[in-house]
């Protein structure tokens, strides 16, 4: 495979942690991905995208239980 980005041939699957934008608050949804590790495009799997929109839909439905683990602040 080649990344369609940058052309390069070095994309090894891993790990990483998707962000879904909910309101004020970013949610991450760990999938596994192809990586191009020259870039960082990533290519997801069938089975990471139904993830991922899975915990979209349940996210808008509140039928999701999170965890907070941390916080951002801003300066007022």
């Amino acid at each position: 495979m080649k990344c369609v980005i940058c052309k390069s041939q070095d994309i090894q699957r891993k790990k990483v942690e998707e962000e879904i934008k909910f309101g004020m608050d970013i949610v991450l949804v760990a999938v596994e991905a192809l990586v191009c590790m020259n870039c960082g495009e990533r290519y997801y799997t069938t089975n990471a995208m139904r993830k991922i929109e899975s915990v979209r839909t349940k996210l808008k439905q509140k039928e999701l239980e999170v965890q907070e683990v941390g916080k951002v602040l801003r300066a007022i």
